[in-house]
């Protein structure tokens, strides 16, 4: 892989929602791979490869009405995206259930699960709060043998699972990083049981899953709804995260639609996760 510098693009929304969500979708479809919110300011991430400004200039914000924005762009240097997480990354406790740490954090509490993550570029180091809502989901309900994890990041939704007792996991995502990422960080974790892929969901080799994992954006849990009917055995659980509070009735109404039954949800600030039984 090319050792690339990054583009972070600077939204400064009001209001932000929609637009958040809008934004994700259209600039996914470009190329971006990276997306955080922090209150009313969105960033977006790319390589330098792609035109950052001739992107976000052909989105829905250049026609918003109703919408006040600023955008700016800066460039990180590749060699400071683990020297700036480092810097900034304190252990995650995940209630008593697990404690996602970096491999420098050692002499620290460990409560529940220890999970040693150290990303590449890849989400899910358990301080956004969609992944911190997934582990708590995971961890409150009963063993299961064979788990698909959609948009795995890091891994470390994977690598719960297996500590969870899970025999058979495929983690799966869109960047190649993130697929190296899981392996390495399973290998810290002494995870065996995991097998990670490149690719969308069409990449999927495993059938009959009793899990399927998916913390990723609205938009793409849309498109990917069918195909989790298809692959969830009957009586699998399906868990999803990656939206606001306010997108839970249309998750919701989409997921009935595909034959899913709405279990129970789960909010943290403004996100929130859903549980679903087929």
């Amino acid at each position: 892989m090319k050792n690339e510098d990054t583009i972070e693009v600077r939204f400064e929304l009001d209001p932000v929602h929609p637009w958040t969500d809008i934004l994700t979708a259209e600039l996914s479809d470009l190329g971006f791979d990276g997306f955080m919110t922090e209150k009313n300011i969105f960033f977006a991430y790319c390589s330098e490869s792609i035109d950052a400004k001739n992107a976000v200039e052909s989105t829905s914000l250049m026609r918003a009405e109703q919408l006040v924005y600023k955008v700016s762009y800066k460039k990180i240097p590749y060699q400071n995206w683990n020297a700036n997480w480092e810097a900034d990354f304190d252990p995650v406790y995940v209630q008593d259930y697990a404690t996602i740490r970096a491999p420098f954090h050692e002499s620290i509490e460990i409560k529940g699960f220890d999970v040693i993550i150290q990303p590449k570029m890849s989400f899910g180091t358990g301080h956004h709060q969609t992944t911190w809502l997934m582990t708590k989901a995971m961890c409150e309900e009963a063993l299961v043998d064979k788990v698909l994890d959609m948009g795995t990041g890091t891994g470390v939704l994977a690598i719960i699972a297996e500590k969870l007792g899970s025999r058979e996991i495929e983690a799966v995502d869109i960047e190649e990083w993130s697929a190296e990422n899981t392996i390495e960080n399973a290998n810290r974790n002494n995870c065996k049981r995991i097998k990670a892929r490149h690719g969308d969901i069409d990449v999927v080799q495993g059938t009959n899953f009793e899990w399927i994992l998916a913390n990723i954006n609205k938009n793409v849990l849309k498109v990917h709804m069918p195909k989790y009917s298809e692959l969830l055995v009957e009586g699998g659980k399906l868990f999803l995260s990656g939206f606001f509070i306010s997108d839970i009735d249309e998750i919701k109404s989409i997921c009935q639609d595909h034959g899913f039954k709405f279990n129970r949800s789960i909010t943290k600030d403004e996100w929130a996760c859903l549980v679903l039984n087929k």
